[in-house]
């Protein structure tokens, strides 16, 4: 006969033994005790939680005939009849072979009838792999069923389930257990059965097991059948260490090794993504943390070091070298590119930005330079900045039309200056106007012995030139400024000319 496995010895019987889970626990004793237990349920979670023991540990209770605070006797015909799988009031389905519509016609039309017990319980196991036609068919049932059936529905893919069967049960979400929580299960299993292993042996079997309880029990199997010091283990923290110094033959090498040991590249990759995802959340959430205590310290040193960074986009690059790996001759080759291309400054991850830590350093440095006032770049824009403004006034008048000097007849400079600040000047030109009559009267009235004096013959009108005298001036006269002239003629003189009567 064979020996029986250690999950299958030391499975829960009561809800107080069920490690890990105390929401459920706590919910369906409850409900139990205060007789308000659900027609449905739908239990879900990872693998080897205890989704299917709690499910019969409710099937006992509802059946006892001794239930005391919601815990099942265990020693009554009934609780040990659905330990050993024959009591005519517990029926498990496995929905991964009995997926079709007529298993869940037959199902339905074996409910209506009665039953020895209390409650007639259905468990079906991996739900979600009912077809279509099936969960139409259990809908009806599951919605209204008879008074003394209640359904448990386990499923490790929640999501592939339909709503409307969801809507319709009461979902318990069983999680993985807690390192510390899983330690202390192992090592009671351990002393109680007799098993000598050692702490090195009892960590790799807390990681091999990776949080379920079946998978760990498995592993701790294993480990005392091998002597109990178990195999040996591959230094993952290496591989962190390789990251932090940049040293791709470091890692290279750690790999290499794992592989001698007989670790398969995808394994392998597995393991390292885990390793980092749990230092990720040894910084942001460490009671997310699936190690034991004794580890999450060196491993929060190591996190500390690298950065979130750092260590997302290690998961990021292993994570689609995993993926490039099932369809790869060699899927060693693929994780060797990637572990280069993490631990190598010379090589970046897919983009010219995935350098954080060098981009992180020189954003830093410059900071820190304009804090010290190294760079200069600030004070020469503001300069530039305070002359613009009077070099455009300096260069704008050379495009612009430009007026005509009254007192010379030539083009002024800086005309559209002139123009621009011409209401400022409106008063100075009204005077000058006024002042041109009085002058006309006071030349008037003075004697005829200044009158000789006064006129110049040499003074005619300065803007005809002679063209015999200087062609070449002539034809070198700007035309804006003949323009000018013609348009804007001089105003007379402060000195009038007498008339020719006067003169006679």
């Amino acid at each position: 006969m064979a020996t029986q496995s250690l999950y299958r010895r030391y499975r829960p019987r009561r809800f107080s033994e069920v490690r890990g889970q105390d929401h459920v626990v706590k919910a369906l004793r409850n409900s139990v005790a205060e007789g308000r237990e659900g027609q449905a349920y739908l239990f879900s979670g990872p693998r080897g939680t205890g989704k299917t023991t709690s499910a019969r540990i409710l099937a006992k209770v509802l059946n006892c005939t001794n239930v005391q605070e919601g815990e099942p006797c265990c020693e009554c015909e009934s609780c040990l009849s659905v330990e050993r799988g024959t009591s005519y009031d517990v029926h498990e389905l496995d929905a991964a072979s009995n997926n079709g519509v007529d298993a869940m016609r037959d199902l339905i039309d074996k409910a209506s009838l009665g039953t020895p017990g209390r409650h007639k319980v259905y468990i079906l196991d991996e739900v979600h792999m009912l077809t279509k036609p099936a969960e139409a068919a259990l809908l009806k049932t599951l919605e209204e069923p008879p008074p003394h059936v209640v359904f448990v529905l386990a499923t490790t893919d929640p999501q592939k389930m339909s709503d409307t069967i969801r809507s319709r049960t009461q979902h318990l979400q069983f999680h993985l257990l807690p390192a510390d929580t899983l330690q202390q299960h192992v090592r009671w299993v351990a002393d109680d059965a007799g098993l000598v292993v050692s702490d090195a042996a009892i960590e790799q079997v807390l990681a091999q097991g990776g949080g379920s309880a079946r998978d760990t029990l498995s592993a701790l199997e294993l480990v005392a059948n091998t002597g109990g010091e178990g195999a040996e283990t591959v230094p993952l923290g290496e591989f962190v260490e390789s990251m932090i110094e940049r040293d791709a033959g470091r890692a290279l090498t750690m790999v290499a090794g794992a592989i001698g040991l007989g670790r398969d590249p995808r394994t392998l990759t597995e393991e390292l993504i885990g390793y980092l995802r749990n230092g990720f959340l040894s910084i942001m959430a460490p009671d997310l943390v699936q190690l034991p205590s004794l580890n999450v310290s060196t491993l929060s040193d190591q996190a500390q070091r690298l950065g979130a960074a750092g260590l997302v986009r290690g998961i990021e690059q292993l994570g689609e070298a995993l993926t490039e790996m099932r369809h790869a001759p060699d899927p060693r080759v693929l994780l060797d590119v990637a572990i280069v291309m993490l631990t190598s400054d010379a090589v970046a991850s897919g983009d010219a930005g995935a350098a954080l830590g060098a981009l992180t350093a020189r954003v830093a440095k410059l900071e820190k330079q304009i804090a010290e006032g190294v760079s200069a770049v600030g004070a020469g824009s503001a300069v530039a900045s305070a002359a613009a403004p009077g070099a455009a006034t300096t260069a704008a008048p050379a495009d612009a039309e430009s007026p005509t000097d009254p007192k010379t007849g030539r083009a002024q400079l800086g005309g559209r200056a002139r123009r621009s600040a011409a209401p400022a000047s409106e008063p100075a030109a009204s005077e000058r106007a006024a002042s041109e009559p009085a002058a006309s009267e006071r030349a008037a009235s003075e004697p005829a012995a200044s009158e000789p004096a006064a006129p110049e013959p040499a003074a005619p009108e300065p803007a005809a030139p002679q063209p015999s005298v200087e062609p070449a001036l002539v034809s070198t006269e700007p035309a804006p400024a003949a323009q000018s002239v013609e348009l804007e003629p001089a105003p007379a003189p402060a000195t009038p000319i007498p008339e020719p009567a006067a003169v006679a």
